[in-house]
Formats: structure tokens, sequence, C-alpha cells
């Protein structure tokens, strides 16, 4: 799974934030060729072949693992370079991706996100660990607009992470997260 982009231009001076201009990569959003869905707060995996597979980041000169699958060249700029790594039964620290692969009723090759409760403090409050397939869950936005897209997602009845824009023809993706506005989600600010 590739990094994706931000709908929106980074701010210069917080790259951590976006500005109201339009990345460049993601015009197809404002032409309407876009379908919005849940962004989930977990960790990435892909199903390849029928068996589970987790996100490895070889940055900063990490070792990549035998037989770990590249997902795209390694960024210039960030040195970000992410595969998929088989997990393996015997690991503890595979025994969530386990869990959740195991439950899972239809294991179609495809990227999820691994959410539960021992998943990134469990913003989404899954009950048991789950495999959330990408794009599984359209939302219907009626207006794609800097500060709309704000309000959305600073709504504490929405609290979701953010939304994943999917090209509805080429499979470019481009993405919006609540903190781009500088906005931890409620779950979050109530643990701190």
């Amino acid at each position: 799974m590739k990094k994706i982009s931000t709908l929106f231009a980074k701010n210069p001076t917080d790259l951590g934030r976006v500005i109201n201009k339009i990345n460049i990569e993601s015009n197809w959003v404002f032409d309407g060729d876009a379908i919005a869905t849940r962004k989930f707060d977990g960790t990435s995996a892909a199903i390849i072949g029928g068996e589970i597979f987790k996100r490895f980041d070889a940055k900063k000169g990490r070792q990549i693992p035998d037989g770990a699958i590249p997902c795209q060249e390694a960024d210039p700029i960030s040195g970000h370079h992410p595969h998929w790594l088989k997990c393996d039964r015997s690991k503890s620290e595979d025994k969530h991706f386990f869990e959740a692969f195991d439950r899972l009723e239809n294991k179609a090759d495809a990227t999820y996100e691994l959410c539960g409760p021992k998943v990134q403090g469990n913003p989404e409050k899954f009950e048991k660990h789950t495999l959330v397939k990408h794009g599984s869950e359209i939302i219907d936005l009626e207006n794609v607009a800097f500060e709309d897209l704000k309000i959305f997602l600073m709504n504490d009845e929405t609290d979701m992470e953010g939304i994943v824009f999917h090209h509805k023809s080429d499979g470019r993706m481009c993405k919006l997260r609540k903190s781009d506005f500088g906005v931890k989600r409620l779950e979050m600010v109530l643990n701190e």
C-alpha cells in the first residue's frame, strides 16, 4: 500500500497541518471523480494470496527482512520505503493480526486496517481485533470545500481519524485527517 498524498497542501511552516490550497495531485476530487470513505485509525494490513501481512517501513536505514514485498519505491525526501511483511503465528507481535484474520469470513485479497483493543489505543472502540477493508465505509459529503471538510471532521458526532478519497475509475487516492487541522480525536483528548 503506497503512502497517499493529502487533499490540501501542507503548511510550509508546519508540515503537520494543511492550508486552504488544493494539493495539485488531488484536483480530481474537486472534479467530482471521488468517492469519500472513512479512514480508520489502526495499523495497515493486507491479505495477499490468502495470507495476512503487516506493513513494514524500511526508513532510516532499517534492514529490509527477507520476503518483504515493496509497496512503492523509497521516497527520496523522507526515506520512507513501505513494504508488506508476512505475519508469523509464532511471533507475539503478530497475534492480533491473526486474531482478526481468523475471525474474518471473507479473506479477500485487499488492504485493511487492523483495529482493536491493543492497537493504537483503540480510538475506534472495537471490542475485538478486527480487519476493516479499506474503502468499505462510504461517507456522503455535501461539499468538499476546505471549511466544510474542516467542520465535518471537527464534529464530535463524526469523531473519526479522517477521510480517504478514492478515484472512481483509476485507483488514485488522497486523504484528509482531523489532525491536519491541528485537532485531536475526541477519544484521544479524553484519554489524556
